[in-house]
């Protein structure tokens, strides 16, 4: 196998995870920097709004080296899927395959169910719903835990802070809620 079948096929979390983890301690190592990706969203508003509004007004280039790892992330995204995506379908539970398709949701070719996340929904009910509706509350959401969950869930946890576990148990609380019993309620309201 070369190393681009490697790179291709999933790697299992007991590689995955300690890659992940280790951003941290290379972050605080390389720059003392915090990792997180919803401070970006602040710092490319205080970039290119000129409103007068006291929650941008801060020296926004001190942290502008979140904006290039944000950056990175993205490029590292479109290389992967466009050049090093794995040719094998995604294996989806059967248990899971069963349970969305009594939803209405039948297509598990992609990362995304084309039945939710397609063109012509976004300017429809379900797309009211999911995008802006959704947008929002993660939104939202982000702002009033104080970041977003790859903030908490990394780089808090592994500082032992303990808003950082609140959050993170809330998050998956949410997403437990939201995936068993908002998301069929949903799917059936706006079908």
């Amino acid at each position: 196998m070369n190393i681009i079948d490697l790179i291709r096929q999933p790697w299992p979390w007991y590689i995955a995870g300690p890659l992940i983890g280790l951003t941290v301690p290379a972050l605080l190592l390389l720059g003392n920097k915090s990792f997180g990706i919803s401070s970006s969203l602040r710092h490319i508003c205080a970039a290119v709004i000129p409103a007068n509004i006291s929650f941008f007004k801060y020296d926004w280039k001190k942290e502008s080296w979140n904006l290039f790892f944000v950056a990175g992330i993205t490029l590292g995204g479109f290389v992967a899927n466009f050049f090093l995506a794995n040719p094998n379908a995604i294996v989806v539970s059967p248990s899971t395959q069963s349970a969305l398709a009594s939803l209405g949701v039948t297509d598990f070719s992609g990362l995304m169910p084309s039945e939710i996340f397609n063109a012509t929904n976004i300017f429809s009910l379900k797309g009211l719903i999911f995008f802006v509706f959704g947008g929002f509350l993660i939104g939202f959401g982000t702002r009033y835990a104080g970041g977003c969950t790859s903030g908490h869930a990394i780089m808090g946890l592994s500082n032992l802070q303990w808003a950082s576990l609140v959050a993170t148990i809330s998050f998956m609380l949410g997403g437990l809620v939201c995936t068993h019993f908002l998301l069929p309620f949903l799917l059936e309201l706006v079908s």
